[in-house]
């Protein structure tokens, strides 16, 4: 979600601690990562190193699953590694995929299964990329 070539000669690392979580720490990651780098290139624009915005779109990540015949969003620890269907679901603030990750624990889940919890995903994805835009707007 980010315009490399707007970049120039630079290199941009992102690592990620999560230091308190009951599951959910990739998914975790991949939130708190965009908003550090987010907040890291509006420095560099502010410096006026960066001529142009090279943030493309919001990043936000999310997991769900089926957990007791249930779709759960941001499955806890307990639920995670319990439940029947895991999935990772990375999403852009417009709605776009990035990655989905799902993980058949037991049965295989079927179409109408994966529908209903890519819907969820996308309804935790919109909750935190107005989460981060809201957090972004305070600094």
């Amino acid at each position: 979600m980010i315009d490399l070539s707007a970049l120039g000669e630079r290199t941009i690392t992102l690592d990620c601690d999560v230091v308190q979580a009951d599951g959910g720490t990739r998914t975790a990651s991949i939130t708190g990562a965009f908003v550090a780098c987010f907040d890291a290139l509006r420095g560099l624009r502010r410096d006026g190193l960066l001529g142009v915005d090279p943030i493309r779109d919001f990043v936000a990540a999310v997991s769900v699953g089926l957990w007791n015949e249930t779709p759960v969003l941001d499955l806890d620890y307990a639920e995670d590694s319990s439940c029947a269907t895991d999935m990772n679901v990375v999403m852009t603030g417009a709605g776009s995929f990035v990655e989905v990750q799902g993980t058949a624990e037991g049965e295989p889940f079927d179409r109408a299964q994966l529908n209903v919890l890519l819907d969820l995903a996308e309804r935790g994805v919109r909750q935190l990329v107005l989460g981060q835009r809201q957090a972004l707007a305070r600094e």
